[in-house]
């Protein structure tokens, strides 16, 4: 079974451990339906102005994003970095709950580590039926 770490960095929002548990089940159930079996996911929750630092960095984008992912290995899977404040900020806008949109983007980021990506229509259709299966299963709906 997948280790999966968290890391609060954050002041915005309380990441109580009923919401670990539930996005660490997200990222057993995805890498099941994967049909990865181990490996390690870190999971850290920083503010807008780090994650904006972090996408500047690596990516050359100044600006906030809602969630990174850098890939490592297949044994230590890597990192997801999720901004606390765009996800409250998203779940308000798309008109779903917190819970929703915390697994959101926790699936997005274990499916980039799981080299998905969306670059072209093709590659983000199939990404976005993987996220939304995956949420399906557990039940997380857009209310």
């Amino acid at each position: 079974m997948i280790n999966v770490e968290f890391n609060d960095m954050q002041d915005f929002l309380e990441i109580d451990q009923k919401m670990k548990d539930l996005l660490a089940k997200v990222i057993i159930t995805a890498a099941e339906v994967e049909g990865y079996s181990g490996g390690e996911v870190s999971v850290a929750f920083v503010s807008n102005e780090e994650i904006k630092k972090l996408n500047k960095k690596y990516r050359n984008i100044d600006a906030a994003t809602d969630v990174l992912s850098f890939p490592i290995d297949d044994e230590v899977l890597g990192d997801i970095i999720i901004s606390s404040e765009r996800a409250v900020s998203q779940a308000e806008e798309y008109g779903h709950s917190l819970k929703r949109e915390l697994a959101y983007l926790t699936v997005h980021g274990i499916l980039h580590l799981f080299g998905y990506d969306h670059h072209g229509q093709e590659e983000k259709n199939k990404m976005r039926q993987k996220e939304e299966r995956i949420l399906t299963e557990l039940d997380l709906s857009r209310d």
